[in-house]
């Protein structure tokens, strides 16, 4: 109990095999800023994306994971738990410990598909499942193009539910100038449906500096 005290919120992030590997992170590090307790949850497709699209590589255990997101990232001891994707006993997987919210980043259509229909194959699954069933917001940036109907359906299914659909679209107007500037375009819009502070981007219409 003293350990949950130590932190305002618990977000759990989840990282399946889109592409956006980059989203990920920029995120994680943002949420580490903010005093959150993170639960991290990733797929074996999503490891390997991460390896391939950041110079960030991850050992499959999840202890030996936390460790090294935990030093990479400079966190707080015990701020970030990783959870493996069959560990049936891990907090995210009963409504009895939910977290206060969880944002799958980036999620892939496979994934879009196993939440919209209740397939819980994986903790990852039962993890939004379970923030559904209890009301948690629950944040789903979709990194695929184009959109099938298929894709369309389940996203308009989960929307109806409250699920926050948040495709991985970054714009322009802010004056991006690296790939970094449309990563934070993303994760700032994020944060926000959180509801955690971020100065990433300017906000549309405030003077610039």
């Amino acid at each position: 109990m003293g350990a949950m005290a130590r932190f305002p919120r618990t977000i759990a992030l989840a990282v399946t095999g889109a592409s956006g590997a980059p989203y990920a992170l920029r995120l994680l590090e943002c949420l580490l800023r903010a005093d959150s307790r993170v639960w991290m949850l990733v797929s074996r497709p999503g490891q390997i994306v991460l390896s391939m699209e950041t110079e960030l590589e991850l050992p499959g255990r999840p202890a030996e994971m936390a460790r090294r997101l935990t030093g990479h990232f400079g966190a707080r001891p015990g701020q970030i738990e990783v959870f493996g994707p069959q560990q049936w006993t891990a907090p995210p997987a009963s409504g009895s410990a939910a977290p206060d919210a969880m944002v799958i980043c980036p999620c892939t259509t496979g994934t879009l598909a196993a939440v919209a229909t209740g397939v819980s194959r994986s903790l990852l699954e039962r993890a939004a499942d379970v923030v559904i069933k209890e009301g948690r917001k629950l944040v789903l940036v979709v990194r695929e193009t184009p959109l099938s109907a298929i894709h369309l359906e389940h996203m308009l299914k989960l929307a109806r539910l409250g699920v926050v659909v948040l495709p991985a679209c970054p714009g322009f107007y802010h004056g991006a100038r690296r790939v970094q500037d449309l990563v934070d375009f993303v994760v700032a819009r994020i944060l926000d449906q959180l509801g955690i502070h971020n100065d990433l981007v300017p906000r549309w219409g405030a003077e610039p500096e």
